[in-house]
């Protein structure tokens, strides 16, 4: 290819200026669309969580698990405490790992006691 000369316009038959400006239009046109659906769909997923476990960790911060397993043991990692129901269904918080030591039931929209510390947590129990 030879470069235009000053002053010239370059042709190419691919390339008609009508071309050029649909593209340079479309180019942050899709960008901004794939962006949105991409916003949209990580949102989507954050508001499809309608049940969610709350309780509070090391130095007071509250931790959330959303859309927590059925049927399942979890142990904690750290230090637990006030836990707060608001899934759909019972929990049952207890004092040992593997969901063994004392139990604390919490029915959905209710927390145990906030000084009630726990070690491992059972959603929808059996």
């Amino acid at each position: 290819m030879t470069a235009a000369a000053p002053g010239r316009s370059f042709s190419h038959p691919l390339f008609t200026p009508r071309k050029v400006l649909t593209m340079r239009l479309c180019r942050p046109l899709v960008a901004v669309l794939g962006g949105l659906a991409l916003a949209l769909s990580t949102t989507g997923a954050a508001l499809a969580a309608d049940s969610t476990f709350i309780w509070v960790g090391p130095q007071g911060k509250a931790y959330a698990l959303d859309n927590p397993p059925q049927h399942r043991c979890l142990d904690m990692a750290q230090e637990a405490r006030g836990a707060r129901n608001a899934t759909k269904k019972d929990l049952i918080v207890y004092t040992q790992k593997r969901c063994k030591g004392s139990a604390t039931r919490v029915v959905p929209g209710h927390a145990a006691p906030s000084a009630t510390r726990f070690a491992s947590v059972m959603f929808d129990p059996r």
